[in-house]
């Protein structure tokens, strides 16, 4: 029996894994998807490449920022020194990093998870559907019928998404139901040419969107002229279940209305929903939820702040609790 089951490989997921992985502990991590990254995602398409998950990190603890500068010492995050705009309403310094240094995954967002995960024992578009605890160990089977055991359980999936492998009469239920958590629409146009923006990125704070972004010129990147662009949270809460290419048309006519070269030339237009998108709650100490008595613990960048950072952060310190209750 292995000692740690982690569910989910994002940054929290892998943080854990890795740093449990690296003192001898057994762990196998298991994800949905068919890579590691969650939300630190990139899109290819033909010539294309989008960033079209989250768009940099920014670190304001000391642990991080150090840990953020061993990344970049190995070639796996370079700094951004975009030409930030904004439209509409100036962002707080919470909502924008005002002042931080932003960095970006070199070649792509899911530079640093992929580094992460190499040498664990990562099974890929492995879904979990049930989970069972029998006094001594976790049972989690997959939608395929697989099952593995092991003596610990990590869940690092979105609150709704744990919650439902849990049941909504576990002890951690009512924790877990009380986050709310905000979609997002991104959209990704590229283009033939690429069109004359007079700057990199910008926060928009008007109309549907909340942020556009030029992926091209980003650190690391070989694609085609290309950009990105975010739904704010209500706009994306009034759409969530819209037809993806309706989404695309009123999300390309928003960026028109920022500048009309927007429209013009575009040779691919898509848009990817995310639902469990941004939000949590940041007053966990530590970040994250556990049950020692089941060695559960349940932690994601929703424990900390919902930023990156706050993911690694939660990682670190369900690595830590784990390690007490094994």
């Amino acid at each position: 029996m292995r000692d740690v089951l982690v569910v989910g490989a994002g940054w929290a997921g892998l943080t854990a894994a890795a740093r449990l992985a690296a003192k001898g502990y057994a762990v196998t991590v298991v994800e949905k998807s068919r890579g590691p990254g969650g939300r630190s995602a990139t899109r290819r398409a033909g010539r294309f490449e989008f960033d079209h998950g989250a768009q940099y990190l920014t670190a304001s603890s000391d642990a991080f920022a150090r840990q953020v500068k061993a990344w970049a010492a190995a070639g796996l995050l370079a700094s951004w020194d975009a030409g930030i705009a904004v439209f509409g309403r100036p962002p707080d310094a919470s909502s924008s990093g005002a002042g931080a240094r932003r960095w970006v995954g070199t070649p792509s967002m899911n530079a640093v998870p992929r580094r992460l995960a190499e040498g664990l024992d990562c099974r890929w578009r492995w879904r979990a559907e049930r989970l069972a605890w029998d006094g001594t160990g976790w049972a989690v089977t997959s939608g395929e019928g697989e099952r593995l055991e092991a003596r610990s359980l990590l869940l690092t999936a979105p609150p709704a998404q744990s919650l439902g492998l849990l049941g909504d009469d576990h002890p951690l239920a009512g924790s877990l139901s009380d986050v709310e958590m905000a979609p997002c629409w991104a959209l990704m146009v590229g283009y033939e040419r690429a069109p004359e923006i007079g700057f990199d990125a910008a926060f928009v704070n008007q109309g549907p969107l909340s942020w556009v972004a030029r992926m091209d010129t980003r650190p690391g990147r070989q694609g085609a002229p290309s950009w990105i662009a975010h739904a704010g949270p209500a706009w994306s809460r009034t759409q969530l279940e819209a037809v993806p290419e309706r989404v695309a048309s009123l999300l390309l006519a928003a960026l028109g209305e920022l500048d009309v070269l927007f429209t013009r030339d575009v040779r691919l237009l898509k848009a990817h929903r995310w639902r469990y998108a941004r939000g949590g709650v940041s007053s966990l100490s530590p970040p994250l939820l556990s049950r020692a008595r089941e060695r559960l613990v349940v932690a994601g960048d929703w424990c900390a702040g919902e930023r990156i950072e706050g993911a690694w952060i939660s990682g670190v310190a369900a690595a830590r609790r784990l390690e007490r209750l094994l």
